[in-house]
């Protein structure tokens, strides 16, 4: 069957359908208790048919084999499975084991027998579309036999390409692991100050033998050691030494990856209480602006009404009204000033932090490089967000994206935005072009320059895709508002235009949006 079960909503079905696909995120097994369970990810990347896990005894080798193969029967029966989202699993037309408790202190004849008379049977069985799960192929003979015959079988099952899981404690399927195609070691961790298995599974590096460490910290005589040692080749000892320094450097990686992840969560942590310092002051600073505009205003009334006075003598006295014409324009400048919102200053500390694409979130605040606006992550696919821009929907590359702030509301009404540096705009099958900014300011420009500005201006923000844009013409006598409209009534790049909100500007703002 090449039918396959996605185990969450975000999982990618498999490209082939004579391949095994598995991976398994933080699994756990549904027996064990969750207090104390430790997580494992098992994950056959493509092209990779075969798992050898090693490590030490009871270090977890058998619950790792028994972890993937129940999950697998959990899966196929339509079960909610005990792993991260995200996880993947084919379904499987057999799941094909021999686990046996090679625990015992004897390992006879009889019990190598039956082994092999299971693995003759499920090779038997097995197809391309099944998993296999052999726990210490190729025990209970003479380990040199057994080891050869364990990497025939191994071999057989990768050929054909059978997905196989294997645990053994064998050196030389380690070294076949290696250097073998479609085939991957891991090991389970052991830790030699506790002298105890961590129960954690790493991929892409085999197990260490723990044998003489292990005697070693628990006190045997140094000679029998130093003995013990002579009789291991000197390329055994190479190898040995050699996984030790892997492991020693990964640990070393480890502890800096932890380091610098607090590191960072101290910095967002301390970003965010200036962030809160500074919002406080920019409302005390909003605050003193508005109420010196109200005063402002007051004033601004005071002297229009002085000024129609002025216009009804000069008319009473048939005086010619050109001279106070200029006071007039003064005064509908100084209106739109007074009226215009005053806009939240960006602090100057760094504002978006360095991220992953990965650790954008849905509900998080982000901002678009190539359009230089925020708004709010509505959802996520492979590479890709949709972004929530007031009423608006953007798609947009995980990669043009800078968080501002995680779990953000979404924002009712079109985002604050400033006309911002240009920047280019990357839009699949289309040349590249330079974006204007989402802003275009003409209060107090001469008619003529602002309407070849305005021209210009709608040319490039259709050339760089941009969806929509503001124009700041102000309110005025109304002069340079209705030539704004006019234009844009006719313009064959814009969709549709309207009166900015109250918030926005109201009359002295035109929200454009283009085709």
């Amino acid at each position: 069957p090449d039918a396959r079960l996605p185990t969450s909503p975000d999982a990618r079905l498999p490209t082939s359908p004579d391949v095994g696909v598995m991976r398994l995120f933080q699994a756990r097994h549904p027996l064990l208790s969750p207090d104390t369970v430790v997580p494992i990810d098992i994950v056959l990347d493509p092209g990779i048919f075969a798992m050898v896990i090693t490590g030490p005894n009871t270090g977890g080798k058998t619950v790792t084999l028994k972890t993937a193969g129940l999950l697998v029967l959990m899966a196929q029966s339509g079960m909610a499975i005990p792993a991260q989202s995200g996880s993947e699993l084919s379904i499987f037309d057999g799941v094909f084991a021999d686990i046996g408790d090679e625990q015992s202190i004897e390992q006879s004849l009889s019990t190598f027998s039956a082994h092999i008379t299971t693995i003759i049977r499920l090779l038997g069985a097995a197809s391309p579309q099944s998993l296999v799960v052999l726990d210490e192929l190729g025990a209970g003979t003479d380990p040199q036999e057994g080891a050869a015959l364990a990497m025939a079988i191994l071999e057989h099952l990768i050929s054909r390409p059978v997905t196989t899981l294997v645990a053994t404690h064998y050196p030389e399927l380690k070294a076949y692991a290696h250097a073998a195609s479609g085939v991957v070691n891991a090991s389970l961790e052991f830790d030699l100050e506790t002298l105890s298995p961590t129960y954690h599974l790493v991929v892409g590096l085999p197990g260490r033998s723990n044998a003489l460490a292990i005697a070693r910290r628990l006190g045997l005589d140094e000679q029998i050691l130093q003995q013990a040692s002579g009789q291991l080749s000197p390329a055994d000892l190479q190898v040995e030494d050699l996984l030790d320094e892997i492991h020693r450097q990964r640990d070393l990686v480890r502890q800096a990856r932890l380091d610098a992840d607090r590191a960072l969560a101290e910095l967002r942590e301390r970003q965010g209480e200036l962030r809160e310092r500074l919002e406080q002051i920019e409302d005390e600073r909003r605050e003193v602006i508005e109420r010196a505009r109200e005063e402002a205003g007051r004033e601004i009334e005071d002297l229009q009404g002085e000024l129609r006075a002025a216009r009804r003598d000069l008319a009473r006295a048939r005086q010619p009204l050109e001279a106070i014409e200029p006071i007039q324009e003064r005064l509908d400048e100084l209106a739109d000033e007074v009226e215009a919102p005053v806009e939240r200053l960006q602090p100057e500390t760094p504002e978006y932090l360095p991220v992953e694409p990965q650790q954008i979130q849905l509900g998080d605040r982000v901002r678009m490089r190539t359009l230089g606006t925020e708004g709010v992550v509505g959802a996520i696919s492979q590479g890709e967000a949709e972004v929530h821009v007031g009423s608006m929907r953007i798609r947009a590359r995980l990669t043009d994206l800078e968080l501002v702030a995680a779990g953000a509301e979404t924002p009712a009404g079109v985002a604050e935005s400033g006309p911002g540096a240009p920047s280019e705009v990357q839009i699949p099958g289309i040349r590249t072009a330079q974006s204007p900014g989402l802003e275009l300011h003409l209060r107090g420009k001469r008619l003529d320059d602002a309407l070849d500005e305005l021209d210009a201006y709608l040319d490039a923000a259709f050339l760089a895709r941009i969806p929509y844009a503001r124009i700041v013409h102000g309110k005025g006598t109304g002069k340079l508002r209705d030539a704004v409209r006019r234009v844009l009534r006719k313009h064959p790049h814009v969709k549709s235009f309207e009166p900015g909100a109250p918030n926005e500007g109201g009359e002295g703002v035109t929200m454009v949006r283009f085709i």
